[in-house]
């Protein structure tokens, strides 16, 4: 079955539809989503990308990122993913979107319309080993410093997004920063 993303433009205005590797060659402009989730503690979950991923194999980011599906409510497809990716439900809520985009070493490039939601879950998750090598609970300080020594190890897009929700989380004050 093929796989295939929406491409938007640069206010996310569906303008089409690609079959994502052929996006990813490309480098078309296309819709997606990452999810934060945290726990009661203010920790969140994050997942080493499976080794056999098409770029950033092996890299460390945040609890689930994927595309919607053409025709499918962008809500529907990050719950959709989640339990697909993970292994659990929650209620995830948009915080903000934002543009990116690099090319790969494998000239791969990511060109997306990131949206950007967060989650809370208390419990254990049940990761796909298709898509997930490993996952854990970390401190928010605890990913800021490993970030300042080990920025290689994580995906391109975590970055950007992680120290973006925390300036969003600070403001509705949502979680506990330590």
């Amino acid at each position: 079955m093929e796989n295939r993303v929406i491409l938007v433009d640069e206010n996310d205005r569906r303008i089409g539809e690609a079959e994502k590797m052929q996006a990813h060659i490309d480098g078309n402009l296309h819709r997606a989503f990452s999810i934060f989730v945290f726990n009661s503690n203010g920790k969140t979950l994050l997942q080493k990308r499976a080794k056999t991923k098409y770029h950033s194999a092996s890299l460390w980011s945040n609890t689930c990122c994927s595309h919607p599906k053409p025709g499918e409510v962008l809500e529907n497809a990050a719950r959709r993913r989640l339990l697909e990716e993970m292994g659990f439900e929650c209620q995830p809520v948009k915080v903000f979107s934002f543009r990116y985009k690099i090319e790969f070493n494998n000239k791969l490039i990511e060109h997306e319309y990131d949206h950007v939601f967060v989650g809370y879950f208390d419990g254990d998750p049940v990761p796909n080993q298709n898509e997930v090598d490993a996952c854990k609970w970390v401190d928010i300080g605890a990913i800021l410093s490993e970030l300042r020594i080990n920025s290689e190890k994580y995906t391109y897009w975590f970055k950007i997004a992680f120290l973006r929700l925390l300036s969003q989380l600070k403001k509705i004050n949502t979680i506990t920063f330590q």
